[in-house]
């Protein structure tokens, strides 16, 4: 947040409300560079820490080395496959629409069509396939899709 309220009471409110930091005016343009920075800096660390292996029953994703096993046994994947099910693992539970899958696997610049989701879809299903399973790829129609846990 960038304000002229420099009071406490204020700033503690600005970061309660979720910014990451609280910036009062005036201000030097180097710092509020250097704090953004130091954000971004956060941020990268924190991505880096989700680049990690996924362990499910019978099931483990790797981002690091994109390999996938299943039952013990590397599984051939796309790097595309393995950036797929490894979001939506990473987010058990959480319906994930085309659109988000799209950004966050292909970027904000992809300009084809939604339905590749659906295709990759398809096939990372025909690789994990394990009789079973404690878990799987759930379409939730008119949404998109999802990783369950089964218990």
């Amino acid at each position: 947040m960038l304000t002229a309220k420099g009071e406490e009471i204020d700033r503690v409110l600005g970061l309660e409300l979720g910014a990451d930091d609280y910036i009062v005016k005036p201000f030097s343009p180097r710092e509020v560079i250097a704090r953004i920075k130091a954000v971004l800096r956060r941020l990268g660390e924190a991505r880096q820490e989700n680049r990690s292996v996924l362990r499910f029953t019978g099931l483990e994703i790797n981002l690091d080395n994109y390999q996938v096993k299943v039952g013990g046994e590397n599984i051939p994947f796309t790097p595309k496959e393995v950036e797929i099910l490894h979001l939506l693992a990473s987010h058990p539970g959480q319906v994930m629409d085309r659109e988000q899958i799209l950004s966050q696997v292909w970027g904000y610049d992809y300009f084809g069509d939604t339905r590749t989701v659906d295709t990759h879809i398809k096939r990372i299903r025909q690789k994990i396939t394990l009789p079973d399973a404690a878990w799987g790829l759930i379409t939730v129609y008119g949404v998109g899709y999802k990783f369950e846990v089964f218990h």
